[in-house]
């Protein structure tokens, strides 16, 4: 199942609060990235909080391995979870026609 995964940060958390964990958060996420769990990785342009395409077998797997970040582990942020389904669209406009 894959998951668009939106970072939500605590309000009133300081910089200084979020530097402190930075590091391991990184590492986290790229144990993360190599074990197939989150498949892409995105800051938004518009601010500076992630999004996460993740690969998990359900929800709550997502949960889970997100709640290993050391970010969220503090307190510091959270997620917002959206499942995610393949577009039927194509398929119902040109049902088995093939180019």
């Amino acid at each position: 199942m894959k998951l668009l995964a939106l970072e939500k940060e605590r309000p009133g958390v300081t910089d200084g609060e979020f530097a402190r964990h930075l590091k391991a958060e990184a590492l986290r996420a790229w144990e993360l990235y190599q074990s197939g769990v989150i498949r892409e990785l995105y800051f938004r342009a518009d601010q500076s909080t992630a999004v996460l395409i993740l690969e998990c077998a359900s929800i709550e797997e997502a949960q889970r391995a997100l709640a290993t970040l050391p970010l969220v582990r503090e307190d510091l942020i959270s997620f917002d979870l959206i499942p995610l389904r393949p577009y039927p669209g194509f398929a119902r406009l040109f049902g088995g026609r093939t180019a």
